[in-house]
């Protein structure tokens, strides 16, 4: 069964930082290319950072030097550290897994919610 978990998401005032964590089982981790996408209520859903097997990383501009994507292959785990949170950053957060274009899975999402 393969499964992506997320966790971190929470209430954060603006300024903030935020960690969030996805954890995969049931599938070759290092082989995937990893990323991060978000919802906003009542819209589609927009990709934020991905990292690919060997490590390079890319963003959205509307995240770009605020936000940071990493991965530790030992612990079948991806992250995104959420630095300077605003409160049009307030979406669920999904992780996903991708390899090549035959496979592709995505976890349930966690909501990260910015405000005073």
């Amino acid at each position: 069964q393969v499964r992506l978990v997320e966790s971190g998401g929470g209430l954060v005032q603006p300024g903030g930082s935020l960690r969030l964590s996805c954890a995969a089982s049931g599938i070759a981790f290092s082989s995937y290319a990893m990323n991060w996408a978000r919802q906003f209520p009542g819209k589609q859903r927009e990709l934020v950072a991905q990292i690919n097997s060997g490590g390079f990383a890319s963003y959205a501009d509307t995240v770009k030097g605020r936000f940071t994507i990493s991965r530790d292959d030992a612990k079948n785990m991806v992250f995104l550290q959420m630095n300077s949170l605003q409160p049009e950053d307030t979406a669920v957060y999904y992780c996903n897994a991708r390899l090549n274009s035959w496979w592709e899975y995505w976890g349930q999402g966690t909501q990260v919610t910015v405000s005073s």
